[in-house]
C-alpha cells in the first residue's frame, strides 16, 4: 500500500516502534495547522461520529465508537465502572452464626453477590437518619442449617451426600406495595454463590438489607465486570513482503490478522486479513528482515469497547445510562459557568 503522509499519520494514527508510543496525543485543535480551523464544530462532529455494533449478549457486548476523543471513551469507562447505580446488600442483620465464619467476613461476602433488581426503581437513601422504606430497601432473609444425612452410603466422602442443608439461597421479603410496582421477582443473580461451607449442628439465620449506590463508593454498587476501550489496529505493509518472510511474517501475529496469498507473479505474499484481532504485540519489530516493510499503528479517533455487565441490567441498558449520567455532568457544568458569568 500507499505510505501514508506524514502529517496525517501524526494526526491520525499512534504508531508502535520496538521501543517507544509516537503521536499519542490529538493534535488537532486551534492554531495548530497553519490555515485550518480546527475549533470543535458539532455538525462536523455529527458528521463523523458513528457507533457500530458488533454484537449484544445477555451480560456483555462490543461496539464501536468512531470519530471521538480519547477523554469522552475514557469518560464512558470510568461511568460504567464507578457512577452507574446498582441495588447491593449493605446491611446484615446476624440473628444466628454458629459456624466457623466470622460475621463480618460473611457479611462482607453478601455484599458482593450482584442483586437482580431494577435500580431505577428505587430511591437513594439519605443519610444514616433517613429510616428504610419500601422506596429505598430491599429485605431478604436468610436460614439454613445443616445435618447429618441418615441414608448416605457409609464410605460416601461427598459433603453434598453425606450431608443436607436446609433451603439456603436469599429470599426476597417484599415491603410495602415492592411486589405489584415492580412486577417481577427479585432475587441474587446467580444462585450457586459459595458464602461458607456449613457441617452438621451448625445454622446461619440472618436479615439483609439492600440500598441504592454507586461504585465510587464501594466496588459492590458497580454495574459491571469489566468495561474497557483499545483502539482499532491498522497495520500497513509498507513493501511487499514473499516468499518465505511472507509465512514467518503471518506467524508474528494472532491467527486470522494476516493471510498468506499468490500474486500475479505466482509468489506467495502477506496481505493484512483483520487487523481487528491484532493485539499489537510488535513481535513484528523484532525481526530485521521487516524493518521498513510494515508500520504497526492504531487508529486515534476509533475505539472498540467491551462491556461486560454482572448481570444486574443487560449491558446496552447500562451504557445507555452512561450516557445518560455524563449529559447530565455536562448540563451541571454548563449551568455553573452561566451562573459564574451572570454572578
Amino acid at each position: 500500500m500507499a505510505d501514508m503522509d506524514p502529517i496525517t499519520l501524526m494526526r491520525t494514527r499512534v504508531v508502535m516502534h520496538k521501543d517507544r508510543v509516537a503521536y499519542p496525543s490529538s493534535m488537532d485543535f486551534p492554531q495548530n495547522f497553519p490555515g485550518e480551523d480546527l475549533a470543535w464544530d458539532l455538525e462536523k462532529f455529527k458528521e463523523n461520529f458513528k457507533i457500530v455494533i458488533g454484537f449484544i449478549g445477555k451480560d456483555d457486548m462490543e461496539f464501536d465508537l468512531i470519530g471521538i476523543d480519547a477523554s469522552i471513551a475514557n469518560a464512558f469507562r470510568r461511568i460504567l465502572i464507578g457512577e452507574v447505580p446498582t441495588m447491593a446488600i449493605e446491611r446484615v442483620y446476624v440473628i444466628n452464626n454458629t459456624t466457623i465464619m466470622h460475621d463480618e467476613i460473611l457479611s462482607h461476602r453478601l455484599g458482593l453477590i450482584p442483586i437482580k433488581a431494577d435500580p431505577r426503581a428505587f430511591d437513594y437513601k439519605e443519610g444514616e437518619e433517613d429510616q428504610p422504606t419500601d422506596l429505598n430497601t430491599i429485605v431478604f432473609n436468610l436460614a439454613i442449617q445443616c445435618s447429618v444425612n441418615k441414608n448416605a452410603p457409609p464410605n460416601s466422602v461427598d459433603p453434598k451426600v453425606k450431608f443436607i442443608n436446609s433451603s439456603g439461597s436469599l429470599k426476597w421479603q417484599p415491603q410495602g406495595d415492592q411486589e405489584e410496582r415492580l412486577g417481577t421477582e427479585i432475587r441474587p443473580v446467580h444462585d450457586d454463590v459459595l458464602l461458607t461451607k456449613m457441617r452438621p449442628g451448625q445454622e446461619i439465620e440472618l436479615e439483609v438489607h439492600c440500598q441504592k449506590g454507586i461504585g465510587k463508593e464501594h466496588a459492590k454498587w458497580s454495574p459491571v465486570a469489566t468495561a474497557s476501550y483499545r483502539l482499532l489496529p491498522d497495520i500497513q505493509i509498507l513493501k511487499p513482503i514473499t516468499g518465505q518472510d511472507a509465512i514467518k511474517f503471518q506467524r508474528c501475529f494472532p491467527q486470522g490478522v494476516v493471510e498468506v496469498v499468490k500474486n500475479r507473479k505466482g509468489e506467495q505474499e502477506a496481505k493484512i486479513a483483520n487487523p481487528r484481532k491484532d493485539t499489537v504485540s510488535r513481535e513484528v519489530l523484532r525481526h530485521k528482515e521487516f524493518e521498513d516493510k510494515v508500520r504497526l499503528t492504531r487508529v486515534r479517533d476509533h475505539f472498540i469497547f467491551s462491556i461486560e455487565s454482572t448481570g444486574i441490567l443487560p449491558p446496552h441498558i447500562l451504557f445507555k445510562e452512561a450516557v445518560g449520567i455524563l449529559r447530565l455532568k455536562c448540563a451541571r457544568l454548563k449551568q455553573a459557568l452561566d451562573d459564574k458569568l451572570m454572578g
